[in-house]
């Protein structure tokens, strides 16, 4: 695995976030490529990234690093003995009861690591640690049935449950260096996930999206947009750890697949572009596909509309952050971004309390009660959900990262 001499020095590994647009132009099918599992020979780690970076103090990056703090302890705040984290509360009447999403809180426990790297205070990573042993009781196996692990909820396996385990290993490693948890071996873990992601390729070259774990039927027109995106993220940061091409060779193969669909506003499929400017080659190609996802975000004049969601435009953040600073790492910095990147920001960081953009009148029992949590919008009734905190704390990192980056 090579790394871009040019990041060497600031080697940071963004949380899974980089990469921008407009290089300015104006289950049943297995792979051919056997998967890496317990009779393939493990690889050796690769060489640990520095858990922070070259962190330029400015009025911005101090308010971006507070505000992924106050998040940060609001997860913590509300985080039960046994790691479980609150899902969705109703701000109004602190009503919590939502069935919740077990693929939308693996997620939120990478998020952890993100602000225990930012802030530099073990008492996150404590929480993380918890929280990912928690839930990775949710793993399940069945060899007769499908290859690897995959994440159990409500009766199926979801491929982004598999894709987000892998990713919040990944933020644990990032900070650590560290692939153990007590007796679990979380390496092991983050490629077996990986090969349940390669057993659910399907014959166009995209993947199957859930599958049936007790029968290994998987569902062929159940989707979700963002699914395989989150997969191809997965998959490069498996080579990442592991320095294994075989997670490379799996991860293109995705990528070339996903360039023939329809352009979408998704923000893992630009992180995934990011990691590729880092770690390998950002094609062409790459780099047109990205600079459509980002004009895309950029014509959507809905995502920065006042009744629009704060979870969906932090998805904004780190997508045009992500797109933006793997052009930079192609010296080819794209500054039109900028203007964007900013507004989308400050939209989320708005809906942030104590921010009481919405003029509720028990502001202050909301403050005592929530504070650091990013609110969904000013409807009522409104809700602080585990994914508003997550996107928002992990595109608010790549956002001081974007902003300490040697600007030409």
């Amino acid at each position: 695995m090579h790394i871009k001499a040019n990041y060497i020095k600031r080697y940071f590994i963004l949380s899974g976030m980089l990469i921008f647009a407009m290089l300015l132009l104006g289950c049943s099918t297995k792979p051919a490529t056997e998967a890496p599992g317990t009779e393939r020979e493990s690889t050796e780690e690769a060489t640990v990234p520095k858990a922070t970076f070259d962190r330029v103090e400015t009025s911005e990056t101090k308010a971006l690093k507070e505000s992924i703090i106050a998040a940060g302890d609001y997860m913590v705040q509300y985080q039960l003995p046994n790691g479980e984290l609150s899902y969705q509360v109703d701000i109004q009447d602190g009503n919590r009861n939502y069935s919740p999403s077990h693929i939308r809180l693996i997620a939120g426990t990478g998020s952890l690591f993100t602000v225990c790297r930012i802030a530099e205070d073990n008492k996150y990573c404590d929480a993380g640690d918890r929280t990912l042993d928690h839930y990775l009781d949710l793993l399940v196996e069945d060899a007769e049935s499908f290859d690897g692990l995959c994440l159990y909820s409500n009766g199926y396996c979801k491929i982004g449950g598999s894709a987000l385990t892998i990713d919040a290993i990944y933020k644990r490693w990032q900070i650590s260096g560290s692939t153990s948890l007590g007796d679990r071996d979380l390496l092991n873990t983050a490629q077996r996930l990986g090969e349940q992601i390669i057993w659910m390729r399907n014959p166009e070259g995209g993947l199957y999206h859930r599958v049936d774990p007790f029968t290994g039927s998987v569902d062929k027109e159940y989707y979700v947009s963002y699914f395989n995106g989150e997969s191809l993220m997965a998959l490069l940061e498996l080579y990442e750890i592991t320095g294994d091409e075989y997670w490379l060779e799996q991860a293109l193969e995705l990528n070339e697949f996903m360039k023939t669909q329809a352009v979408k506003e998704d923000h893992w499929h630009a992180y995934a572009f990011s990691f590729l400017a880092r770690l390998d080659t950002f094609t062409q190609d790459d780099q047109l596909f990205a600079a459509r996802i980002a004009q895309t975000i950029i014509n959507n004049d809905s995502n920065l509309d006042v009744e629009h969601s704060s979870i969906s435009t932090a998805t904004k953040v780190e997508a045009l952050v992500a797109i933006a600073l793997g052009f930079d790492l192609e010296d080819n910095h794209q500054e039109w971004l900028d203007p964007a990147i900013k507004d989308h920001a400050d939209f989320v960081m708005a809906r942030q309390l104590p921010n009481n953009l919405c003029g509720w009148s028990e502001s202050d029992a909301l403050i005592e009660h929530f504070d650091g949590g990013i609110y969904r919008n000013c409807n009522e009734p409104s809700y602080i959900r585990i994914d508003a905190q997550q996107h928002w704390i992990n595109g608010a990192a790549a956002y001081i990262e974007y902003l300490s980056y040697p600007q030409p």
